[in-house]
């Protein structure tokens, strides 16, 4: 698994958190996920290439900066399911990945898609890749979003 898949991981579980607990700072939650599961990792997982740890700062510190505008773009593509009916987990990565629709100019719509597809297979429940995939689509076909 590349450093930004996994930086996308860490970056989703803690946006959860954070969404779970609204008060909570975001850099104490990283700094607890980090404290946490950096230090139990598995001998297999000591060979592969170490999380792009800047780059799950900057998706934490940046979509939390911007969670409402977020929720906003969220809410206008999801006409048939209001926010906080939405499973917390898909919340959370359709917010890192309408971030990265919306900022990254230096991350290729598909990419950021399909990225958030494989983050809803390994957090969601079954039908959360569709889910995601929908919405996302959604939101590059009907907002003022980047391809």
């Amino acid at each position: 698994m590349n450093a930004r898949r996994q930086a996308r991981e860490i970056a989703v579980q803690v946006l959860y958190a954070l969404d779970a607990t609204p008060e909570a700072d975001a850099s104490a939650v990283l700094a607890q996920y980090y404290d946490r599961f950096e230090n139990d990792r598995g001998a297999d997982e000591a060979e592969r290439e170490p999380p792009d740890r800047g780059f799950a700062e900057t998706l934490v510190r940046e979509v939390s900066a911007r969670r409402g505008e977020l929720d906003e773009l969220l809410t206008a593509v999801s006409k048939n399911w209001r926010l906080e009916r939405m499973a917390r987990v898909d919340r959370s990565i359709l917010r890192l990945a309408l971030y990265e629709l919306k900022y990254r100019d230096d991350i290729p719509g598909a990419v950021t898609i399909n990225e958030a597809i494989e983050l809803a297979k390994r957090f969601g429940a079954a039908e959360a890749p569709a889910f995601v995939n929908g919405l996302l689509d959604s939101a590059l076909h009907a907002l003022d979003i980047r391809k």
